[in-house]
């Protein structure tokens, strides 16, 4: 009987979850043209065990990149559109009495499933964006003092259009928090959009779009990206650049102790989607503005001298030192 080393079957693992999400990707991007990079950070958020925050102008993509990913993988999906009269309990559940057993019964809510596609959240009332914020962070659900846990993997992906568009709601704070990464789609360039008129005008691509992968699979993945190596340097690493944004002058609020543990989560997904067991401070660098970005606020100096919260992100990275290899 031969038996496999720990080093033996991690590596087996890492290159199990590098196709895997190569597969992921490569469905993806038979539908979003022309944008890998943010197609290979949808797939981090997901194997990292985050949830995704698309925010950008009508029409870019969003919610086609949100349904191209719940599709390509084989697990359970419910879309939610969030409109201002949707309530906490369409999202939650509600418990209704049924005359016939004589007692109340518990009818799950859209966040019973494995991928919940939340359509312009920011078109719903703060009360009702709220309904998410237990089960984003505890993967449970309590209604009627009953709790319920959620079936893993479990991922929320939400959409949204920029605060200032017509007929929206700021999300809370602390909703803004439990999002692993704010990705923002951008307009595609010429030969994408070209390529998208001929793809997309004949018929939808997602009416083709398989699963490559299922949902056992899934959560091995994510198994796998807890198990990547993460060196005390690199973890120092996304200490100070955590802590130095709750001392930015750039910044009047800086990033949580919720927003380092994400990041390293994060990074430790991107080295399995490179194929890595074993985390690199370039992986820290590529993330932070996507992890962080959305999570703190600017200072009213910044804000008057028009300086984004990426931009003083961009900062710390050449004032933070980065860790050396011995």
């Amino acid at each position: 009987m031969t038996m496999t080393s720990p080093a033996g079957a991690m590596a087996a693992s890492i290159e199990t979850a590098h196709h895997a999400t190569s597969l992921i990707r490569q469905a993806v991007e038979r539908v979003i043209d022309g944008k890998p990079d943010v197609v290979r950070l949808a797939v981090t958020v997901l194997i990292g065990e985050g949830h995704l925050l698309l925010e950008d102008v009508p029409g870019v993509g969003k919610t086609m990149l949100a349904k191209s990913l719940a599709r390509s993988i084989g697990c359970s999906v419910r879309r939610i559109q969030f409109t201002p009269d949707l309530m906490p309990s369409d999202v939650t559940g509600v418990s209704i009495y049924n005359s016939e057993r004589g007692d109340f019964e518990f009818k799950p809510g859209a966040v019973f499933s494995n991928v919940v596609v939340g359509d312009e959240i920011n078109r719903a009332s703060p009360k009702t964006q709220s309904a998410l914020l237990e089960c984003m962070e505890e993967r449970t659900v309590t209604v009627d003092g009953t709790t319920y846990r959620l079936q893993p993997p479990f991922i929320v992906i939400a959409t949204q259009n920029p605060i200032d568009m017509e007929g929206t709601y700021p999300l809370p704070e602390a909703q803004r928090d439990r999002f692993m990464a704010r990705l923002s789609m951008g307009y595609p360039s010429a030969p994408a959009e070209l390529e998208m008129l001929d793809r997309h005008g004949a018929s939808d691509p997602l009416d083709t779009l398989a699963p490559v992968v299922d949902a056992e699979l899934v959560r091995q993945l994510i198994a796998t990206a807890r198990g990547v190596y993460a060196a005390d340097a690199i973890k120092d690493y996304v200490l100070a650049l955590v802590r130095s944004t709750r001392t930015s002058p750039d910044l009047r609020l800086g990033a949580s102790p919720r927003a380092a543990l994400h990041l390293l989560r994060a990074a430790k997904a991107f080295a399995v989607t490179e194929g890595r067991n074993h985390v690199l401070p370039d992986d820290v660098q590529a993330l932070l503005v996507p992890v962080l970005a959305h999570r703190v606020l600017p200072s009213p100096d910044a804000a008057i001298q028009a300086r984004t919260p990426e931009d003083a992100l961009a900062s710390l990275l050449t004032t933070v030192p980065v860790p050396r290899a011995r």
